[in-house]
């Protein structure tokens, strides 16, 4: 929780801003010493060119493949309208991603994990640049990660990818993760199960939504996705995207929960084998 109220009191952090290279640093500063990798590039958006900075670290495994844990740490870029801090929308998820590097980091010890690699993504850019109808939302976001699946797709690391798990929106302290109909069905009841063993059943699943998120790229591409997502924040999810995205709206709790799911998710995974099809 930490780490959320840190990123938070950045500010917004739309692409571009003075804001988003403190988060930049301050998330590179927490994984000094770690394998990262800073995928960088510029995004060419209908309101112009952006740098775009995706900070994946990679934690090795035992096992041959790759699982992916992934969330988006930027803020809507300005002309979208009111800006916010987004302390749920990309804060709570990138401040436990911090937290999981610290739980992987010490279960290796110095040695390789035993089961998969499991390599933690902060993708960028995954907020659209115009307001809400102007353009397609698919055709106006996901830069970060659209970027990260193609080159990994042109390079064949995406072969060796087994899940990629996304983190969004989970720290609502009302916290109902969704059912998510564009995920993966099995890679899904994965996380439900996972649920179940922590006794935390009661927060899964009460719902289904289909939601466009930042998994899609790598769904498109065959690679099996579950999207952990509490889409409705708030009562008819009036804190979306609005200056109500604070952190008095989170609890410690809900990331504790989606944490332990998380990582027990990815030991049911390591044991696996094989993998059901994508």
């Amino acid at each position: 929780m930490q780490y959320v109220k840190d990123i938070v009191k950045f500010g917004p952090r739309p692409l571009g801003s003075a804001n988003h290279r403190k988060v930049e640093d301050y998330i590179d500063a927490h994984l000094k010493g770690d394998d990262v990798e800073d995928d960088r590039f510029t995004a060419d958006t209908p309101v112009g060119k952006f740098p775009v900075h995706n900070i994946i670290a990679k934690y090795p495994g035992t096992k041959d493949g790759i699982i992916v844990v992934a969330s988006h740490y930027d803020t809507n870029y300005p002309l979208r309208g009111t800006s916010y801090v987004g302390a749920n929308d990309g804060g709570s998820s990138s401040g436990l991603l911090l937290e999981l590097a610290n739980q992987l980091r010490g279960q290796s010890t110095g040695k390789p994990r035993d089961g998969y690699s499991v390599w933690l993504v902060w993708d960028d850019a995954e907020e659209a640049m115009k307001p809400d109808g102007e353009v397609p939302f698919l055709e106006d976001s996901l830069y970060g990660i659209t970027h990260v699946a193609e080159k990994w797709q042109a390079d064949g690391t995406l072969k060796k990818v087994k899940a990629f798990l996304l983190a969004d929106m989970i720290g609502d302290a009302d916290l109902n993760i969704d059912r998510d109909l564009n995920s993966t069905p099995w890679l899904e009841s994965v996380v439900y199960e996972s649920a179940k063993r922590l006794g935390y059943q009661s927060h899964f699943f009460g719902r289904d939504n289909q939601v466009s998120d930042d998994h899609l790229p790598f769904m498109k591409r065959g690679v099996a996705c579950a999207d952990l997502i509490d889409f409705m924040y708030g009562y008819n999810n009036v804190f979306w995207h609005t200056p109500q995205d604070t952190v008095d709206k989170l609890s410690p709790k809900s990331l504790a929960i989606v944490g332990g799911v998380v990582l027990e998710a990815i030991g049911i995974l390591d044991k696996m084998d094989p993998l059901p099809p994508k």
